[in-house]
């Protein structure tokens, strides 16, 4: 692959990084509306909502890192000296993929109906990944160090 592989690559990578994203924002908030709302019939709904996201996500999530990746470790991006950003970028991936996983744990409590957390807490809980966004696009823009 050269270059043009290496663009469509790079396309593909931030679409599914940001169809990812998209979903790790709405996620937990649909946890803040399950925590505020007792309405069995709203519960059912918003349950029903979270199990879908969830599940799209994964698929989202899945193409999202594959083509990283390939960006890593075919192209070579952030594998010469000076790429300690690199390893700083891949950490807080590793944070995001457990971050996903707590969402798939909130789904299941939320469908055993053993959630003991507050809408307080799920509004903590959904600025996670808007903080880890932000980290993560200004160590690969900036590349501080």
């Amino acid at each position: 692959m050269g270059m043009i592989g290496y663009q469509w690559v790079k396309v593909l990578h931030l679409i599914f990084i940001t169809s990812w994203f998209a979903g790790l924002f709405y996620l937990p908030r649909i946890f803040v509306n399950l925590a505020m709302d007792k309405d069995p019939q709203v519960q059912v709904r918003l349950i029903a909502m979270a199990q879908k996201l969830y599940r799209f996500m994964n698929i989202l999530m899945i193409p999202a890192l594959i083509f990283g990746l390939i960006l890593w470790l075919y192209f070579g991006v952030g594998r010469s000296p000076g790429t300690g950003w690199m390893h700083a970028k891949l950490l807080l991936v590793i944070f995001l993929i457990g971050y996903h996983h707590m969402c798939g744990a909130m789904v299941k409590k939320f469908v055993a109906g053993t959630v003991t957390k507050s809408h307080v807490w799920f509004r903590w809980f959904n600025e996670v990944p808007v903080l880890l966004l932000t980290v993560i696009v200004i160590l690969v823009i900036i590349k501080p160090f």
